[in-house]
């Protein structure tokens, strides 16, 4: 199982942010935003606070999907 950001990026487009909107609204790190970009593995953390930023559920901006779907 592969974690998918797709639903970030749609909400961000959704609620009218750029990727570095969220970098400064959340505080992440650039290697953070860098994973996340190349669909990597990030910390609960960080997700905890990409959904403060954007005051959403987790759900709301991560699936796992299957290796093949990916």
């Amino acid at each position: 199982m592969k974690a998918s950001y797709k639903k970030l990026w749609k909400l961000l487009v959704d609620k009218d942010m750029s990727k570095g909107d969220l970098h400064k609204a959340s505080g992440l790190s650039s290697s953070t935003m860098t994973k996340l970009r190349k669909g990597e593995d990030v910390s609960m953390e960080a997700l905890r606070k990409i959904c403060i930023a954007l005051n959403c559920n987790i759900s709301d901006i991560v699936e796992f999907v299957s290796d093949s779907d990916s």
